[in-house]
């Protein structure tokens, strides 16, 4: 696909009517642009102009937010086998690009969590762009304190939102949910500890998935 072309299939998912995209037909848009530009067409689509600044309540040891690659959040949506019927869970979602997008691809409930207020407002106002607000949820909070918010999920992703400390309380957090459910985990740049609950199940390039064994 030509660059003029590339901007012509923005221009009319610029104008697609909001709240009621297809995940078939929007899959389709993305695919038909090619992988260096897929980035910059998702960006045009959702409206979003370049990175935030991370605020002061970025935590100490955490990762400042970076937007994850579109074919990364392909990958995961392929691999993990996320579909209409799932919850989709992105812990430290930042301004909720990767939320929004899983939604529009596979039809899913998607929940953002973020602890910077700045980014959870950003999240919000594309919620609000996009019309899917019904649709795409972001809860503002330390992402492993957050239990109420990932109960429903069946799908997580983490892309490097922390590590230590944290990423233990967080896999202790998602422990809880797995004796309740099946729930798959899936991870880019992020390799976990090991935890007898859950199963790699998929690997490729960057990304690993993992099932949970855990449910009684």
């Amino acid at each position: 696909m030509r660059r003029d072309d590339v901007a012509v299939a923005t221009l009319c998912w610029l104008r697609y009517p909001r709240g009621d995209v297809d995940p078939s037909s929007f899959r389709t848009a993305l695919l038909a642009v090619p992988p260096s530009d897929r980035d910059v067409w998702c960006d045009r689509v959702l409206g979003l102009d370049g990175i935030p600044d991370d605020g002061p309540e970025l935590p100490r040891g955490g990762v400042p937010y970076l937007p994850c690659p579109v074919d990364a959040l392909l990958r995961v949506v392929e691999h993990a086998g996320v579909a209409a019927p799932d919850v989709f869970v992105d812990v430290g979602a930042g301004i909720g690009r990767a939320t929004a997008l899983v939604h529009l691809l596979t039809g899913a409930r998607a929940i953002g969590l973020e602890i910077q207020p700045g980014l959870v407002t950003a999240a919000h106002e594309l919620f609000e762009r996009m019309e899917l607000t019904t649709t795409c949820t972001m809860v503002e909070g330390d992402a492993p304190e957050l239990g109420d918010a990932i109960v429903a999920g069946t799908v997580f992703f983490l892309y490097c939102p922390f590590g230590g400390a944290r990423l233990g309380r967080m896999l202790d957090a998602l422990e809880a949910v797995a004796r309740r459910r099946t729930i798959r985990v899936a991870c880019v740049d992020l390799p976990l500890p090991a935890c007898p609950w859950l199963t790699p199940t998929s690997r490729a390039d960057d990304l690993t998935v993992y099932r949970s064994n855990a449910t009684r």
